[in-house]
Order: structure tokens, then C-alpha cells, then sequence
């Protein structure tokens, strides 16, 4: 893999690279690296605790970020703002030449907006996700990113297309991939490592479901989590080891609700770290999950996915690795759909290209991040 040495033209500390919740510290972690000195790291804390972010950090080699206060758990409009806030006096005290935001997290909206408040080129990573579903606050912060930002990396070129129609600029937006490649290819464990996992686990390979439940769609509603864990359960019914990192979040949901006993025949986990899961996923037979990252991760890893969800933004997916379905039997029709292929459907994934890229994305943003920090580091000269 090549690695550009352009970052050495930009200053120390003088790229904020801002995030706030495990997907965006995987997906950025391999821009962080090659930007080296240059990067600032600023962790607005909207999910935190040392076991579903502090741990992270250490695993991914990142360096120390910069942590806000007091935005973890608060509502929507009260995270944007104090990120807001206390970014704006960040970027007074050290201004940067650059600003990174990543997806459509509340963290990255609350970057985007102090870096246009305060004039400071912005690059978006992962630009042009559509759902074109209203309910999704992640929808409505994807689309504002894109309106302000300055560069906008495109993962694929349906992202442009979407971009484009809306009546962005050409000349903004750079398909560059999906920086997820080289997230899975440096971090998922190698061959055995993995075997030791699955060992420890006890998981024969292919034989497996492997399965994550988080988002409020499906944890803020009883009738969903019974949906879902109905249809679990009745996949370990018939023989096939479920394995379920369980979400905090998820687990007091299932609790609030009287749901646990679903849970009995499951093979309920800690959530995991990064390798770890990809380690798990690589050989799952299947995997269920209401992620978004996920759906990109399963197209590197060949393995075939049931999306949980009333609608994506990752349409790619779609084609060949992922069948979408709202809680209810379709999950288990589709899942028993997509394990019946077998052996033979598993070498039939694992031998198609993933739709996102390269594993050369972040590569290609440093390239740009150099190029929109030179101008701005003349202008702070003058």
C-alpha cells in the first residue's frame, strides 16, 4: 500500500481532524496515521467510555485527542451546540488550516459548522450518503455537512451522482473510495489469530451468525427488539450458533422491556474491539446488523449480510452482499435465503471486488487536505 509523504509540508497540529464516536475513529484512523504530526484529534465524547471508545483508541494506535465535555448522552440539539461551542473556542485559541469531518454523526455536524463559522477550509469524508429518509437525524446532518463543505470525498461515484443532483459544484467533489478498505485490511487479525479467536469463542468457521443491534430505529421500540430477537432466536432453534455483541444501550432496552428471555439460546458478548469483530465477521456465515459501517465492512470481508432497517444509505451494498428488511419474519426468510447458498455463495462473495474502493482513499485526502491547507497557510502568513 502506498503511503504519500505529503503530509510533511503541513505544520504540526494543523489539521482537526474532528469525531466523536467509534465508527469515525475506525474509518479516519488510517488518514490520522499518514498525517502524522500534522494531525489534532478532537473527540467531542459523544459516545464514551473506556469500553466502547477509550479502548479503541489504544487498539487503533491513535494519539491522544483533545476531549470535550459534556456532550455524551445529551439530547441532539444539546450535543451539536456545546460541540459547537467549545470547538469555536478551540479554533480561536489554535486555529487550523484544515478541518476534517467524517459521515453524519452529530460530532461531524458540530465540526462542520465551527470550521464554516469560522472560515477554515472543510473536508468531508464520506460525502454524498443518501437515505432520502426523513426520520434519520444522520440524513438530515449528512446533507447540511455537504452543503458547507469545501471538498467533498465521495466514496463511490452513485455518491457524487447524489451530490451532483442536488446542485453541488463539480469542481467540490473527488471520488476517492471508501477510507473502510484499509481500515479492515490493517486491522483485521491475520489467519492464526483468527483461528485462536473462533477457538476461544468456540466457533467452527461458516457456521455461524453473527449479529449487532444498536440503532434507536429498532432499540427504541419494544415491538422491533422482539421482532428481531424472535427471529434470532429461532435461528439458533435450528441448529445455528448466534453470536450477539451486545450494546449497552441495547442490553438496558432489552431489559426495560422484559425481553431477556429471548436471549437464552443466543451467545451474548461484551462489544467488541475493532479486529475482533472483523475477525468474527470474516467467518460468520452470515451477519445480521443494523449498522451502517457494517455494510461496507461485509463487501471487503465476502460474507453476506441481512440489513435490519427501514432504508440505507449504502445502496452499493445492496447489488450483491446485502439483502435490506424491516423487523419482522422477512429477517429470517432472508437469512435462511442467503445461509442455503452455502459454501458455494460464501466463495461467490469473497471473489467479487468491494464497491468502495481501493484501500488507497485516505491516501488520496491527505493529497487534498495538503492542497486546501497550503492556500490557507500562505493567508495566515500575510
Amino acid at each position: 500500500m502506498s503511503h504519500s509523504s505529503s503530509n510533511s509540508a503541513l505544520p504540526t497540529r494543523s489539521v482537526a481532524v474532528v469525531l466523536g464516536t467509534r465508527p469515525e475513529l475506525v474509518k479516519l484512523t488510517d488518514l490520522v496515521r499518514l498525517l502524522g504530526p500534522a494531525a489534532h484529534l478532537v473527540h467531542t465524547g459523544q459516545h464514551y467510555d473506556e469500553e466502547l471508545s477509550g479502548r479503541f483508541l489504544a487498539e487503533l494506535g491513535l494519539p491522544e485527542p483533545t476531549f470535550l465535555t459534556g456532550i455524551g448522552g445529551q439530547p441532539r440539539a444539546v450535543q451539536i451546540s456545546a460541540a459547537l461551542a467549545q470547538l469555536d473556542e478551540l479554533f480561536t485559541a489554535e486555529p487550523p488550516l484544515a478541518v476534517v469531518v467524517q459521515g453524519d454523526t452529530n460530532a461531524a455536524l458540530a465540526g462542520a459548522l465551527a470550521a464554516n463559522a469560522r472560515g477554515i477550509p472543510l473536508l468531508h469524508v464520506e460525502a454524498g450518503l443518501r437515505s432520502h429518509d426523513r426520520n434519520m437525524p444522520e440524513e438530515h446532518n449528512r446533507v447540511l455537512i455537504d452543503r458547507i463543505a469545501d471538498v467533498l470525498c465521495a466514496a463511490t461515484e452513485d455518491n457524487r451522482a447524489n451530490l451532483l443532483a442536488e446542485g453541488v459544484a463539480d469542481s467540490r467533489v473527488v471520488v476517492t473510495g471508501n477510507t473502510v478498505v484499509e481500515a479492515v485490511h490493517g486491522q483485521l487479525p491475520d489467519a492464526a489469530a483468527r483461528a485462536e479467536l473462533l477457538a476461544r469463542h468456540g466457533l467452527t468457521p461458516d457456521s455461524y451468525v453473527l449479529a449487532t443491534v444498536h440503532r434507536p430505529e429498532n432499540t427504541d421500540s419494544a415491538e422491533a427488539l422482539r421482532a428481531i430477537f424472535t427471529e434470532l432466536a429461532a435461528l439458533v432453534a435450528d441448529g445455528r450458533p448466534v453470536v450477539l455483541p451486545l450494546h449497552p444501550r441495547t442490553r438496558a432496552r432489552i431489559e426495560a422491556t422484559g425481553l431477556e428471555h429471548l436471549l437464552a439460546g443466543l451467545t451474548v458478548t461484551r462489544p467488541l474491539g475493532y479486529g475482533e469483530f472483523l475477525a468474527l465477521a470474516r467467518h460468520a456465515a452470515l451477519l445480521v446488523s443494523d449498522s451502517g459501517g457494517i455494510q461496507e465492512e461485509c463487501t471487503v470481508l465476502g460474507r453476506p449480510l441481512v440489513v435490519v432497517r427501514r432504508s440505507t444509505e449504502r445502496p452499493e451494498a445492496m447489488a450483491d452482499f446485502a439483502d435490506l428488511v424491516e423487523p419482522g419474519a422477512e429477517i429470517g426468510h432472508a437469512a435462511r435465503r442467503r445461509l442455503a447458498e452455502g459454501p458455494e455463495g460464501l466463495a461467490r462473495l469473497s471473489s467479487l471486488p468491494s464497491p468502495f474502493g481501493d484501500g488507497l482513499a485516505s491516501d488520496r485526502i491527505v493529497n487534498l487536505l495538503a492542497a486546501i491547507a497550503a492556500p490557507a497557510e500562505l493567508a495566515a502568513a500575510a
